[in-house]
């Protein structure tokens, strides 16, 4: 591995960011990656390779804000127990000087191959957009250096390489654009080799196959088959609310629809929200060697209230979700944790019907049976999960202005609730993952309570969990390599 003045010099920097980790546990979680110091977003590099699954993430070590981005790396062999890798990327050349932003990977001749936005930004206040490629052996990174420049008739705003090989022989990359009427693009490309690319145009954006006004950036695309629909996923910004929906300040969802190969068309439907949580952006899936597509996604936001988390007192702020299994049914995207997450369970503490107030741990599993009159679940005094009959409302306490905020969707029945809590993370899957609420929340110390009202019995299970990462140690050599 050639190591240029530039790197070098990151990894001096690295080195002194680590050293000051807080011994301060508080509101970390335990089975969600979260970095030692400065901030984490998107997960990156999604791949099951060779009997692992490698998680690439954004991560910026220098402070808790998004400055120029690093590649994080962990794997994993079941989803559960993860292990830390040395840094992947560093943004040490001219083609990434401001960053080794978002990308993908796929396997080839036995070695991952990365694809990520090199981002460069101008004194005049421009910026520019490279697609770079780095193959990965063990723990060896080479880069190849840029296979992309920035498009004609696009602003700086073009990055987020997602790449699959199709039955077809050929690989393909759908890659977030912004047009010069600043409308939100995806790119649909070709490739034989993954070193040159071919345009094949617009596939799907504002303005495009009957959408309005839709969004002037459209981040983080990722294409894949389920059953028989081609479904895209994508985070449009730039939406204004629309009653219980679009109430985030930048959105994530998806379309599903039919993508002609040969003509490079993408006939679709309506966008349909992901998550109805707070906290959910970025998701990025892989196939692994069981058929399953899988998912992970930023438990975070850009831009909101960010600067506020109370992490940041203890230097550092955000974490990734659970991993995620994706099926289709009924012409709806369900989302459930993985099978494999069972493993993390430690004792029982509930087996049967939920009462009124329980103390809960910081990292618990609750399952809950349907319900068929309305309920109210509080917990730790920071967040509450009420049904009405008609609605699912989420609230949580605002941690910038203490004020209660909620989010709402339409819920008929409640057939099932599945609920993980980790610290200062909740994820909340309903009806077998017709319904996800992602947030993230922050108790006050000590408090520990949760309490059940409801006027029918309803049945409940719950575990401790215990961690999936392993802390980190000072210094947190096994990051540098």
């Amino acid at each position: 591995m050639n190591v240029n003045s530039k790197e070098n010099q990151l990894r001096k920097q690295l080195v002194d960011a680590l050293e000051n980790q807080s011994d301060c546990q508080q509101w970390r979680p335990s089975f969600h990656l979260s970095p030692p110091v400065g901030l984490l977003n998107d997960p990156n590099g999604f791949i099951f390779h060779e009997g692992r699954y490698h998680l690439f993430y954004q991560w910026n070590p220098f402070e808790c804000g998004h400055g120029p981005k690093l590649w994080g790396h962990v794997s994993s062999a079941n989803l559960c127990d993860w292990e830390h890798h040395p840094v992947a990327l560093f943004p040490s050349e001219d083609y990434e000087t401001h960053g080794c932003y978002s990308g993908s990977a796929i396997a080839q001749d036995g070695v991952i191959q990365l694809f990520y936005t090199g981002n460069v930004k101008f004194a005049d206040g421009g910026r520019t957009a490279w697609q770079c490629r780095a193959d990965v052996s063990g723990d060896t990174v080479t880069k190849q250096g840029p296979v992309l420049g920035l498009p004609e008739g696009y602003t700086g705003h073009v990055r987020d390489p997602k790449v699959w090989k199709h039955s077809d022989g050929h690989l393909y990359m759908v890659l977030a654009a912004q047009d010069k009427d600043e409308q939100g693009k995806v790119l649909l490309y070709r490739s034989e080799n993954s070193k040159a690319w071919n345009l094949l145009g617009e596939m799907a954006g504002s303005r495009l196959n009957g959408l309005n006004d839709f969004g002037y950036m459209w981040e983080c695309p990722d294409l894949f088959r389920l059953e028989d629909k081609d479904i895209l996923l994508v985070c449009p910004q730039g939406l204004a609310p629309e009653g219980d929906k679009y109430n985030n300040l930048f959105q994530c969802g998806y379309f599903q629809g039919q993508l002609n190969y040969e003509s490079a068309e993408y006939t679709y439907g309506d966008f349909h929200e992901l998550d109805a949580g707070f906290d959910f952006y970025a998701p990025q899936t892989t196939e692994d060697d069981r058929g399953r597509r899988l998912m992970f996604g930023w438990l975070g936001l850009p831009d909101e209230n960010e600067s506020t988390h109370p992490s940041i007192e203890h230097n550092w702020l955000h974490c990734m979700s659970l991993p995620r299994e994706l099926t289709l049914k009924n012409g709806q995207v369900y989302q459930r944790p993985v099978d494999e997450l069972a493993q993390l369970r430690d004792e029982q503490l509930l087996n049967g019907g939920m009462k009124n107030t329980i103390f809960v741990p910081e990292a618990f599993e609750l399952k809950m049976a349907s319900a068929v009159k309305p309920f109210h679940l509080s917990l730790r005094n920071t967040a509450v999960l009420s049904w009405d009959g008609k609605k699912l409302i989420l609230e949580r306490k605002n941690w910038r202005t203490g004020q209660w905020e909620q989010r709402r969707c339409d819920c008929s029945h409640i057939k099932g609730i599945h609920i993980f809590h980790d610290s200062s993370t909740l994820e909340i899957f309903v009806n077998n993952g017709s319904i996800v609420m992602s947030s993230r929340i922050f108790p006050e110390i000590g408090e520990k309570t949760l309490s059940f009202e409801c006027e029918d019995f309803c049945f409940g299970e719950m575990w401790s969990l215990h961690s999936g990462f392993p802390k980190y140690p000072v210094g947190s050599a096994c990051l540098l390599g």
